[in-house]
């Protein structure tokens, strides 16, 4: 067997899927591929998005070591798997305490008119916004009160990690560890989190017109869409979504106020009026249809039609919420009447839930590079910069067929080679010995998303591809 060094053949042979970062060789967050009909972009000047904070913001984000009792990160309650939301009304804090309001959906942040962050729009911007959860009582309690730790003893404790010394020195040319640092990478590290492959992108990039009907469409769906996009009266008689989510982006407006949701979602005899922020409308469904949880700040809404049935019917009594949006109290301007009557049959309403389940992409749920960095016993290693891990040719292998159901068939040079398959958290499924050709029964696996590592037991190089099991 050839000798190479042993950090070299270290890096080599770690897990490059789950647990293991080369600084070397970062995913791409800085250019991401946006589609040229998107014009909003709320990344600030003094902040842009690079490969380095980004990297170190996905670390900080899945890390329960920012929590106090390290039980808790960022993606509890923003899961990878419901477009960075939670399917529970309330998210559960630290000692199972529950949160105050439902987790927002954070795909698409960076695309929006807006800018400030919470449902009551307490956070100014994205980076203010990253910290609070860490600095609350019950979310993650470095709040400095109610016998908590204070923050400074969070930054105590990340700077005693041996990947996060060489992770912000990478990004920031040293290894201390401040609150103005976390933010900038976990904001960076948000904003890179993107969807633009569903069908309604498709459909636009065809016609370039969100007016015209997309040739890709069903007649539902287009009618759908007609709806959202028209005002309510005049000789469309929308439903008037585009008013307040404007397409295509499908962000809140910054003027919107309450929308006639009034519920606290821990005290049902109070009430809470000052919710105006709201997630971009895509992605409300996974890929399956179902949905990625709950709608509205208090989840009281769990299917669309729900959501649509509100819109439709909605009562105005300045009493009891004079908080209203203007565009929901119908009337005239300065003569408001009481509520928006929307008159919606039932056709159109299926219309209108068919059009919004076209916004739903599918790589958000799978890309790696917004997934947990941390293997299944919560390790990471980081391969520092300038260890070289790409001196060794890597094996040629080729997959077939892929999407799968039952088998693979691996195609490689004759050999001595390890065969492994992991699911997205890097969890080990299957391992196994091979000298070539090969056929792998996948059938007893669940459908998903699951990678295959090669590695070449003589030289160590190792070579990944991405597999889709169907059913």
């Amino acid at each position: 067997m050839k000798k190479y060094p042993l950090l070299l053949i270290f890096a080599i042979s770690s897990i490059l899927i789950a647990g293991t970062i080369d600084l070397n060789n970062l995913d791409h967050y800085a250019n991401s591929n946006v589609p040229n009909y998107i014009t909003k972009d709320n990344t600030p000047n003094n902040n842009p998005i690079t490969d380095a904070g980004a990297t170190l913001g996905r670390v900080l984000f899945y890390d329960k070591k920012l929590s106090a009792n390290e039980t808790v990160s960022c993606a509890s309650c923003h899961k990878q798997e419901f477009a960075f939301s939670d399917t529970a009304a309330l998210s559960v804090g630290l000692n199972s305490e529950l949160t105050g309001r439902h987790a927002m959906r954070l795909v698409n942040a960076r695309f929006a008119n807006e800018v400030a962050f919470f449902w009551d729009e307490r956070a100014a911007t994205l980076e203010i916004q990253s910290t609070m959860p860490i600095q609350d009582h019950v979310e993650m309690g470095f709040s400095g009160t109610q016998g908590d730790l204070p923050i400074d003893s969070l930054f105590t404790r990340l700077e005693a990690e041996n990947y996060y010394q060489e992770l912000f020195t990478f990004a920031y040319g040293d290894a201390n560890v401040t609150e103005a640092r976390i933010r900038r990478a976990l904001a960076q590290f948000i904003r890179s989190i993107q969807s633009f492959d569903s069908k309604f992108d498709a459909g636009l990039a065809q016609v370039n017109n969100i007016a015209q009907p997309f040739p890709n469409f069903t007649a539902q769906e287009n009618q759908g869409k007609a709806l959202f996009i028209a005002p309510p009266g005049g000789p469309a008689n929308g439903a008037g979504c585009q008013g307040c989510h404007q397409a295509p982006e499908f962000d809140i407006d910054p003027n919107s106020q309450n929308n006639g949701i009034i519920g606290n979602a821990q005290d049902p005899n109070a009430t809470d009026l000052t919710v105006t922020k709201a997630p971009s409308l895509r992605d409300l469904v996974n890929p399956q249809g179902q949905l990625n949880g709950a709608m509205m700040h208090d989840a009281s809404m769990t299917s669309i039609m729900d959501v649509i049935n509100h819109y439709n019917d909605i009562t105005f009594d300045p009493q009891i919420n004079p908080q209203l949006d203007p565009r929901l109290r119908g009337g005239a301007p300065g003569n408001p009447g009481n509520g928006q009557q929307l008159n919606l049959t039932q056709a159109e309403k299926n219309a209108l839930e068919a059009f919004l389940l076209t916004l739903t992409g599918s790589d958000i749920y799978t890309n790696p590079i917004w997934s947990n960095p941390f293997d299944a016993n919560g390790n990471i290693t980081i391969i520092p910069f300038g260890v070289s891990t790409t001196t060794i040719e890597k094996p040629i292998f080729n997959i077939y067929p892929n999407p799968t159901t039952d088998f693979i068939n691996i195609e490689l040079e004759y050999g001595d080679y390890q065969l492994s398959i992991f699911d997205l958290n890097g969890r080990l499924l299957r391992q196994e010995n091979i000298d070539g050709n090969h056929q792998v029964e996948v059938y007893n696996l669940p459908k998903g998303v699951f990678f295959v590592r090669i590695m070449n037991n003589e030289t160590l190089a190792i070579v990944t591809k991405k597999v889709i099991k169907t059913q």
